[in-house]
């Protein structure tokens, strides 16, 4: 199979983009050359293929030459041991380097801080890179990018104080744009295989999706393989989307409201979606997705460990919202025997119910590299590492059903195929932590990917007020973000309906000077909150049938408080004030705020039509703003499936023997996540991982 150069910047950003200087934007994708979208002459073909030689050849040397700034190779130090720390993704990165007059002559690097299964990790990879390659620019660990280039800065300031001399980080143009990130698929020795394994079904990934497919599997009888790169197995989400189920029905009984019309549910996801959905897929999460979370909760509540409960909320439906919201959310809590019991997870349920079926195997600290294809293109098994000593395992399998997650941690993925995302998001230590594997190594077997790319963000992050958007920011979480109160821009300007799905506040912010904005509420925070009658994950207060929220006001203002302290959330006594401490101009800011609280008095939006339970004043001191943008959960757009969860081709035609659910699967999602259907994704996810086995079970 020839190599795909899948790219959404080519398009995205324009044609146009590609005559900007070489050095700030790589290597051009030849489209002419993505088989999926075919030049329409060859001479079209042979200009792309041209430019992008030439652009890469510039590319290359201006790199090389930006290089030589941090390598320590040639030059002199004053010998001793140095270090220095550099902000990563949850912690401060510390390196310490020993020198000599003319060369690095050991490193140590701590990242113990970080995300123990991602940079929390890759301290001894990275020392011996840098003392291997005397250098502070080496080439960043898949997955745990973040870390990998708060070690570089922090290496380059060792190689600064020990040589006297300004060190700078070479700009890498290939990573910026995300040039070549699919590679070509891993060539493995039969030799270098030293472990083989049989099974008849194999799942590649233990998250929401590959528990909900292994439950599947346990309940089949079907003999199964799971492997998981971690150490453990991923919970499942807390909030399950469904229509149907039988703790919905319950609340319907007092709740009218809450009823839902598949139909109208179908359309609303398609409209959300602009078209770039399959229908089949939405109406089949419609019509089974009622009996998974019966099985699913019946599955927890029977274990006596867990209870389910329906989060029933549409709103205030005193008022019409522009966005209609679904009540399809459902929740696993603990009883209260298990309340404060760490032992009892989902996860630990879950094994509990696969120990007595007797039909599971678990794998773990075992990631995919490739799947596995005969003559006929029929996907046989994977070729996988155990990571704890990098052993190749080869498993033969009958059928194998990826489940292994989107690519929000690869960079050069989201930087190729995400550009908007990666200017609207910061990093955070809660998120996805897949990186792609599980994509590739279906695009190398022949899979279809989606042509629109798709993200689950949330506007739940904060950056100090001389910070912006930017994946190369690391942000703090910041719950609180999503209550609809004023928004205002950089400039001090209002720009928007703050109340609505979350992306479609992320996506005016993108539209906005420096992809960020300020949220601004004043004492009288706690009242609005419940005023708002907000749904989903979002809602901090108990839902109308009596639910409980993911989290309540309470525990959401002690972080802020937190987020006080640490300079992120502005409190001020007045308007003047705070907007000197958020770096926005302070009459621009007084001016909004003043219209603002004249439209709160009407009771009527004029400017842009929120609701009037959402207008609510900035009047009363003590007065808070914070710098908000996006947290990145994780990427929507994956492999394309048919309605039996079989991967397919660029014909429509599915590729026998290979299966994918969640987030490496597509056709499902597309431009913007439909937030107020509460937990679709997990729920999407779920439905499909128990359909796909049990499609299995009956060939």
């Amino acid at each position: 199979m020839s190599k795909e150069t899948i790219s959404r910047r080519s398009f995205v950003k324009g044609f146009a983009a590609s005559f900007v200087s070489l050095a700030g934007l790589g290597v051009l994708n030849a489209c002419g050359n993505n088989s999926s979208q075919p030049a329409s002459s060859s001479t079209e073909a042979a200009s792309a293929a041209s430019t992008a030689a030439a652009t890469a050849a510039a590319t290359e040397a201006a790199l090389e030459a930006a290089n030589t700034a941090a390598k320590a190779a040639g030059m002199t130090f004053t010998p001793g041991t140095y270090e220095a720390t550099a902000k990563g993704i949850a912690s401060d990165v510390k390196v310490t380097m020993t020198f000599d007059e003319t060369s690095i002559k050991d490193v140590k690097v701590d990242t113990s801080g970080e995300t123990p299964e991602i940079g929390g990790k890759i301290s001894d990879e990275v020392a011996q890179k840098i003392l291997d390659g005397q250098t502070a620019d080496i080439d960043a660990i898949s997955g745990a990018t973040v870390t990998s280039d708060a070690v570089k800065k922090a290496a380059a300031d060792c190689i600064a104080q020990a040589s006297g001399q300004e060190v700078s980080l070479s700009d890498d143009s290939a990573a910026a744009t995300g040039a070549d990130w699919l590679g070509t698929k891993p060539e493995i020795a039969a030799g270098d295989i030293t472990e083989e394994v049989d099974t008849k079904l194999l799942i590649v990934g233990l998250g929401t999706g590959g528990w909900a497919a292994t439950l599947a599997a346990a309940d089949a009888g079907i003999d199964t393989l799971v492997i998981e790169k971690k150490e453990t197995p991923t919970g499942i989400r807390e909030d399950i989307g469904g229509i149907g189920s039988k703790w919905q029905k319950e609340s319907i009984k007092k709740f009218p409201e809450f009823e839902i019309d598949k139909m109208e549910a179908v359309e609303d996801i398609v409209r959300y979606g602009t078209g770039y959905v399959d229908y089949n897929l939405i109406k089949l999460w419609a019509n089974e997705s009622g009996e998974l979370v019966d099985w699913i909760g019946g599955i927890l509540e029977d274990s006596g460990k867990y209870y389910m409960q329906h989060e029933g909320g549409v709103g205030d439906t005193r008022y019409k919202e522009r966005d209609k919201a679904y009540a399809t959310g459902h929740s696993p809590h603990k009883t209260e025997e298990y309340a404060d019991d760490k032992d009892v997870t989902t996860s630990s349920v879950f094994t509990e119910y696969c120990e007595k079926k007797g039909n599971i195997k678990f794998k773990f600290s075992t990631a995919i590299v490739e799947l596995v294809q005969d003559d006929s293109g029929k996907v046989t098994g994977v070729i996988a590492q155990d990571q704890t000593d990098n052993h190749y395992v080869k498993i033969n399998a009958e059928n194998v059903l990826m489940a292994t997650g989107g690519y929000a941690t690869n960079t050069d993925m989201m930087n190729a195929l995400q550009p908007m995302t990666q200017e609207m998001k910061v990093q955070c230590r809660i998120g996805s932590t897949a990186d792609g594997s599980g994509i590739k190594a279906m695009l190398w077997a022949g899979g279809l990917m989606d042509p629109i790319h798709e993200s689950m963000m949330f506007n739940r992050c904060a950056v100090k007020p001389d910070e912006t958007a930017g994946y190369k920011t690391t942000g703090e979480w910041f719950w609180f973000g999503e209550q609809p109160f004023l928004k205002v821009n950089l400039k001090g300007e209002r720009f928007c309906n703050e109340s609505g799905p979350y992306e479609f506040m992320l996506h005016s912010m993108e539209m906005q000077p420096g992809h960020t904005y300020c949220d601004i509420f004043d004492a009288n925070n706690k009242q609005y909150t419940e005023q708002f009658q907000e749904v989903g994950c979002c809602r901090l207060w108990p839902f109308d049938n009596g639910a409980i929220s993911n989290r309540d006001y309470d525990s959401c203002w002690q972080s802020n408080e937190e987020l006080i302290e640490k300079g992120y959330i502005i409190k001020a006594d007045t308007l003047e004030e705070l907007a000197k401490g958020l770096n926005i101009p302070e009459d621009t800011f007084v001016e909004t705020v003043k219209r603002y609280n004249e439209l709160c008095a009407k009771g009527k939006d004029e400017d842009y039509g929120k609701a009037p339970h959402r207008l609510t004043p900035v009047d009363t001191a003590p007065f808070y703003g914070v710098r908000t943008v996006a947290w990145h959960l994780t990427t929507l757009d994956g492999i394309r499936i048919n309605t039996n969860m079989q991967v397919i081709d660029k014909n429509g035609d599915p590729i026998e023997g290979l299966y994918a659910t969640g987030d490496c699967s597509g056709g499902f999602f597309a431009n913007n996540y439909p937030n107020l259907f509460t937990g679709l994704a997990c729920g999407r996810t779920m439905t499909f991982a128990r359909h796909a086995v049990n499609y299995i079970a009956s060939l």
